[in-house]
C-alpha cells in the first residue's frame, strides 16, 4: 500500500475536531485581595491636623492645599479622601480631581501607592523618627459644567472640606482633631457655620473635629451681604453683583419667618448657631445639600431683584432647613456611617428626604416665602409627574432609595419608566396621607405636626446625631394613634407596585388633581426656569431649546408615534417649530387634524404622526367641597 507523507485533509480536521471537543478552555483562579485598610474605631487621633488652603487662584479655579498630619509612630499608615459623602447619600468625592500629591517626612520624600481597590485611599510607610507629614496637593475644581460642579469664580466660591483634605484610615472622624485656615482673595467675605478669627484675607477656623468641618462648607465672594434672621440663624448671600443683594424688608421678614415657624413646628433646635449659606449666580454651580449647622443653597440670578418670577426657587431653603432635624440629626441607622470610606444604605430616605419634602412646602407655604396658591398648584405638578410615572408598574418606591448609588444623578434615558429619585415626592405623597389618617383617626386632634415635635424635636440644643430604624417610625406613630396598623399601610407604600400613584392623602385632606387648558402661574415660571416646555400631560413630551427633546414619557402618545430623547422637531404640520405652533396643533387635534412632526435624529430627518385628541392638559388642584380642610389648616402659619 501507498504511504501518504501527510494525513488525507478530512483526517486531520477530524482529529482537530477531537482535540477540541476534549481539551479544556483555560480556567484562571482570582488573585485573593487582603484589604490593609484600618477600620474606623472610637478611639481618639493622637494629634491636631493642621490644614491651610489658598483658594485665591480663581482665574483658574485652583484650591492649593498644605496638611501637617502628626503621626504616632513608624510604619504602616493608610490616608483616606472622603468618598462617602453625606446629603449625597452616594460614593461621589471627587478623586479625580486630587493632583500634585506629595508627601515628606522631616523634609524627605515619602513614597505613597493607591489602593488597587478602594482607590480612595493611600497607603505609606511612615519613617522612623518622623513626628508629622506634611501633604501638599491641589484640588483642580471645574471650570466648566461637564467636568461637575463649577464651585470657584472670579466673583465667588464654594469651599467643601472633603475635596480638600485627607485624613487617616482606623479612625471615627469625630474623633479626629483639626485646626484649618483658608486665604481667599483680597477684599471676600467668607461664611461658615464654623467660627473663624480674620487676620487680612486670612480665615482661621476654631479647632474642632474632621466630622463637623467636613459638615460646615464656606461661601466666600466679592459681593456680599449678611441678613441675621435671629439671634441664632443667619442669611449669608453671595452674588455675582451687588445689585443682587438687594433684597427688600419684607422679602427677609418672610426668611425671619420660615425660621419662626420651623421652630414653632419642630420645639427645638439641633444647632447652636445655622447659616443659609446663599449663592445667587449664572457661574456658580446650583446646589441644594444640608448640613446640621448650615446649608448650601444654590439659585439663579433674580431671587431677591425678580422676586415675582422666582417662585420655583424658593422651596430651597425651606427644605434645606428641615434637615438640620429630619436627615441630620435624626437619621437613618444604616445611612450614619462612622467615617466616609463606610458605604451608606439608604433605605430610610423617604423619611430622610421624603418627610423633608413634605415640611419644605408646608414651611414654604406657612412662612409666605411661597403664597398658598403657588403651594398648592406646586403640588399639583407633583401629583401629575407622579401620575406619569409608568415605572410603578415594576419597581417600588423603597427602591429608588437605591437610586443615589446606582445612578449618581447621572441624566436617565427613560426617567418616567427607570424611575429615579421618587422617594422624594412620593414621599411627599406617603406623608401626606399619613397626615390625613392622623386626623381622621384622631378625630382632628392629631396631624403629622405632632409626629415631627415627638421624632424630631427631642433633645434641643443637641446637634449630634439620633438614629432610628423603621420600628422606630412606627413605633412614634402608634403613640399618637395607637389604634391603626401603621406597619401595614408603610409596608405597602414602599413596596407595592402596579397601583395608580398614592394620591389618597390629597383628597382626603380636601384636594384632588384635576387638569385644564391652561397652565397655573406656577406652572409657567417652572418652565420659565427650567428653560423648557412642558407637554408632559397631553402628548407627552418635554422640549427644550430649538425644539430638542428632553423627554419623552413612556407609554405617551409621542412615546407610541416612536420620538425619542434627543430628537429634534424642526416642523408642526408643515410650518416651522415654535412651542406656540405645537400647542396650536395639539388643539387643533381635538377636531380630528393629525400632530404631524418633522423631526430630525442625528443626520435623518423622519416624519412622525402623534394620533392624540385630547387637547392641552396643564395640572392644578381642585377643592373638594366647601370649608376648611385638612390641607388648608395644614398650610395655615402656627
Amino acid at each position: 500500500m501507498r504511504i501518504l507523507p501527510h494525513p488525507p485533509l478530512f483526517i486531520a480536521a477530524s482529529c482537530l475536531a477531537m482535540s477540541a471537543a476534549t481539551a479544556e478552555n483555560s480556567k484562571p483562579q482570582p488573585v485573593p485581595h487582603v484589604d490593609t485598610i484600618p477600620a474606623a474605631r472610637d478611639i481618639p487621633y493622637p494629634g491636631t491636623i493642621s490644614l491651610a488652603i489658598d483658594a485665591t487662584d480663581v482665574r483658574r479655579a485652583i484650591f492649593r492645599v498644605k496638611q501637617v498630619l502628626p503621626v504616632a509612630r513608624a510604619g504602616h499608615m493608610v490616608l483616606l479622601f472622603p468618598k462617602w459623602l453625606p446629603g449625597n447619600h452616594s460614593p461621589t468625592g471627587q478623586i479625580e480631581k486630587l493632583a500634585g500629591l506629595k508627601i515628606t517626612a522631616g523634609g524627605k520624600p515619602v513614597p505613597w501607592t493607591r489602593d488597587p481597590v478602594d482607590v480612595f485611599a493611600f497607603h505609606i510607610e511612615v519613617p522612623a523618627g518622623a513626628q508629622a507629614l506634611d501633604i501638599t496637593f491641589q484640588f483642580l475644581s471645574a471650570t466648566a459644567p461637564n467636568q461637575g460642579r463649577v464651585v470657584m469664580t472670579p466673583a465667588m466660591l464654594s469651599l467643601q472640606w472633603q475635596s480638600m483634605s485627607l485624613y487617616p484610615a482606623g479612625y471615627f472622624t469625630r474623633q479626629i482633631p483639626v485646626e484649618a485656615s483658608v486665604t481667599y482673595p483680597d477684599g471676600w467675605t467668607a461664611a461658615s457655620a464654623l467660627p473663624a478669627k480674620v487676620t487680612g484675607n486670612t480665615y482661621r477656623y476654631e479647632r474642632t473635629n474632621y466630622e463637623v468641618l467636613v459638615d460646615s462648607p464656606v461661601i466666600a465672594g466679592r459681593y456680599f451681604k449678611s441678613f441675621p434672621l435671629t439671634p441664632r440663624v443667619t442669611l449669608d448671600v453671595v452674588a455675582d453683583t451687588a445689585a443682587e443683594l438687594a433684597a427688600k424688608p419684607e422679602q427677609i421678614e418672610a426668611h425671619k419667618a420660615l425660621v419662626e415657624q420651623s421652630i414653632k413646628l419642630f420645639g427645638a433646635q439641633h444647632y447652636d448657631n445655622y447659616h443659609f449659606l446663599l449663592s445667587i449666580s449664572d457661574e456658580l454651580g446650583g446646589i441644594g445639600l444640608e448640613h446640621h449647622r448650615s446649608s448650601e443653597n444654590g439659585v439663579k440670578p433674580g431671587y431677591f431683584i425678580d422676586w415675582d418670577n422666582s417662585t420655583p426657587e424658593r422651596d430651597l431653603l425651606p427644605h434645606e432647613f428641615t434637615h438640620s432635624w429630619d436627615g441630620k440629626f435624626r437619621r437613618g441607622a444604616d445611612l450614619w456611617t462612622p467615617d466616609y470610606r463606610t458605604p451608606m444604605r439608604d433605605s430610610l430616605l423617604w423619611v430622610y428626604e421624603g418627610q423633608t419634602q413634605f415640611w419644605g412646602y408646608v414651611l414654604g407655604a406657612r412662612s409666605g416665602l411661597i403664597s398658598k396658591q403657588d403651594t398648592l398648584d406646586a403640588y399639583a405638578l407633583v401629583l401629575a409627574s407622579l401620575g406619569n410615572t409608568k415605572g410603578r408598574d415594576w419597581r417600588p418606591m423603597v427602591d429608588t432609595t437605591n437610586d443615589p448609588t446606582i445612578a449618581m444623578r447621572r441624566p436617565k434615558g427613560w426617567s418616567s419608566w427607570q424611575r429615579s429619585e421618587d422617594y422624594y415626592n412620593e414621599g411627599l405623597l406617603l406623608w401626606m396621607e399619613v397626615d390625613s389618617i392622623l386626623r381622621r383617626q384622631s378625630g382632628g386632634t392629631k396631624s403629622l405636626d405632632d409626629f415631627a415635635r415627638a421624632f424630631f424635636g427631642i433633645n434641643d440644643g443637641d446637634w449630634g446625631q439620633v438614629t432610628y430604624t423603621f420600628d422606630d417610625v412606627v413605633a412614634t406613630l402608634k403613640k399618637l394613634v395607637p389604634l391603626y396598623d401603621w406597619r401595614q399601610m408603610l409596608t405597602q407604600r414602599l413596596t407595592e407596585t402596579g397601583a395608580p400613584a398614592p394620591f389618597d392623602g390629597f383628597i382626603a385632606n380636601g384636594y384632588r388633581l384635576t387638569f385644564t387648558d391652561k397652565p397655573t402661574n406656577y406652572f409657567k415660571l417652572n418652565e420659565k426656569d427650567r428653560k423648557f416646555t412642558d407637554l408632559s400631560y397631553s402628548v407627552g413630551l418635554i422640549i427644550g431649546k430649538d425644539g430638542g427633546i428632553n423627554s419623552v414619557v413612556w407609554d405617551s402618545p409621542a412615546f407610541a408615534a416612536g420620538l425619542d430623547n434627543g430628537d429634534t422637531i424642526t416642523a408642526v404640520n408643515g410650518l416651522a417649530y415654535s412651542p406656540e405652533k405645537l400647542k396650536e396643533a395639539i388643539t387643533a387635534a381635538k377636531d380630528g387634524t393629525p400632530i404631524t412632526l418633522l423631526v430630525k435624529k442625528g443626520e435623518r430627518i423622519e416624519t412622525r404622526v402623534i394620533d392624540y385628541k385630547g387637547g392641552l392638559r396643564y395640572p392644578r388642584l381642585a377643592k373638594i367641597g366647601d370649608g376648611e380642610t385638612g390641607l388648608d389648616r395644614l398650610l395655615a402659619p402656627k
